[in-house]
């Protein structure tokens, strides 16, 4: 007769720990926001190896790389502690009531934003969201009016915003095939202002090339339209490429700074707005 197999019941604590070591990057990191000491993490995820019964992650000095076993284990982690945060959410705070004004860049609302506001609604169901897609510099000056209770802008590292940064990533260069060698180079961009336009004359400037606006456009559909059309290159966070569209990434074209995506919020933040700004920064940091 087969005995049945053990039933493995994770410790939500250790699971925790994992995703937020993969996620930063280290074990001293993940210590640090965990706020517990180094050792302890350490024997954690050695507690947690031990209850799968297997290796989760290579360790350097420096960093740490998933296993095999550990990439699986990573993706079924990060759901179960999201659908673990919403219960608890959804039992403390089942009758939390509010409007929350969230003002965001479009592309990065397009890309980012639907399964965390997804998730958010139906953690609190009670409370209305009221989401306004902008260019960022617009999205700045409507905060500073009171606008929003939460702004997410693409922020320039050189200039002093305040905020919480939630998202950075590589910058490139983005085209349906235009050559790129040609003399004067075609730009399909968002109208002013805009910090990926100014990133991308600013870089063709600093390699002295020729450059011209032919194609302006507010969305970002009407801009991939472009460069599909071969009117122009533009310029994306590389992870929100297009599959049918080229990446250049290195010559001929020039380096490109990394976007930085951070949140604002207003001053007295009330409940609701507190609890998005938590579900975005834990969803995207």
């Amino acid at each position: 007769m087969m005995m049945p197999r053990t039933r493995v019941n994770l410790d939500i604590d250790l699971v925790r720990s994992f995703v937020t070591i993969v996620s930063l990057g280290n074990f001293t990191r993940a210590a640090q926001a965990l706020g517990v000491q180094q050792s302890t993490i350490s024997l954690q995820i050695r507690r947690l190896e031990e209850q799968i019964g297997g290796k989760l992650l290579e360790r350097s000095p420096q960093s740490v790389a998933l296993t095999a076993e550990g990439e699986t284990f990573f993706d079924y982690a990060r759901r179960m502690l999201d659908l673990n945060d919403e219960m608890v959410s959804r039992i403390q705070e089942p009758a939390m009531r509010g409007l929350v004004r969230l003002g965001a860049p479009e592309d990065f609302a397009t890309r980012h934003l639907p399964d965390v506001l997804a998730r958010f609604a139906q953690a609190y169901p009670q409370v209305d969201l009221e989401v306004t897609c902008d260019l960022t510099m617009n999205l700045i000056e409507r905060f500073r009016k009171g606008a929003f209770d939460l702004a997410l802008i693409k922020r320039e590292r050189s200039i002093e915003i305040p905020g919480t940064r939630v998202w950075r990533e590589p910058l490139v260069w983005v085209t349906g095939g235009l050559d790129l060698r040609q003399g004067v180079l075609p730009l399909a961009v968002s109208p002013k202002p805009c910090v990926y336009r100014k990133r991308a004359t600013e870089a063709l400037d600093r390699a002295k090339r020729s450059w011209r606006v032919a194609y302006t456009c507010g969305s970002l559909a009407g801009t991939l339209a472009a460069v599909r059309a071969r009117l122009g290159v533009t310029v994306l966070p590389k992870d929100m490429v297009p599959p049918d569209l080229h990446v250049v990434d290195g010559k001929p074209m020039p380096d490109l700074k990394d976007t930085e995506i951070a949140i604002l919020e207003r001053d007295r933040l009330p409940r609701p707005a507190q609890r998005l700004k938590d579900f975005v920064i834990k969803a995207l940091s």
